[in-house]
């Protein structure tokens, strides 16, 4: 279930107990009506017991809807990762072999392109999920994607304020920042 699809059914959970009293049928008696009639008053008895039975079946019902809700919320937020995690598990699976491989190797340019390999997986798999990089070198610092550990003196005029250094790579999910770059900074 998409997060779009979550929010339209917590939106319609919400609305689902306002619309309750729209439901109820809406008639009214008059009191005097009643008092002369005898009939009128077993008939209002009659219509009432089945308000009466209308209600408690609809409170019931809202009951198990709003029961059910919460444990669909439930299950939701406890499997939410599942499907990044079962995406990753290929990854694993070829770290697994490489580090089986890596004492039986003669050829250490053949181990680093492999690593290399799976190192280009798995940045692919998180852009596919909307995960990238920041990118810092040469940008004008900005405290909303960077995080500065050290300034250094600008070696010239076209320097001053812009990243010279990147000693931490940050990223970004669908726009969001999740971790900041750690920079160094030119003044």
């Amino acid at each position: 279930m998409s997060e779009k699809d979550l929010e339209n059914k917590i939106e319609r959970e919400d609305n689902f107990a306002d619309n309750l009293a729209d439901d109820m049928p809406k008639e009214q008696f008059d009191e005097e009506s009643l008092e002369e009639n005898p009939e009128t008053t077993d008939n209002a008895s009659e219509e009432l017991e089945k308000l009466k039975d209308s209600y408690l079946r609809l409170m019931a019902e809202y009951d198990n809807y709003r029961k059910r809700t919460i444990k669909e919320k439930a299950d939701l937020i406890k499997n939410a990762g599942e499907k990044t995690l079962v995406g990753l598990l290929p990854i694993v699976d070829d770290f697994q072999r490489a580090l089986e491989n890596i004492d039986n190797a003669k050829d250490l340019d053949a181990v680093k392109e492999g690593v290399d390999l799976i190192y280009q997986k798995f940045l692919s798999y998180l852009q596919q999920n909307g995960v990238k990089a920041i990118e810092t070198l040469g940008e004008p610092f900005d405290a909303d994607l960077h995080e500065a550990i050290a300034t250094v003196p600008a070696q010239d005029e076209e320097q001053q304020g812009k990243i010279i250094d990147n000693v931490q790579t940050g990223y970004m999910l669908n726009d969001k920042v999740i971790r900041h770059a750690k920079v160094v900074v030119a003044n």
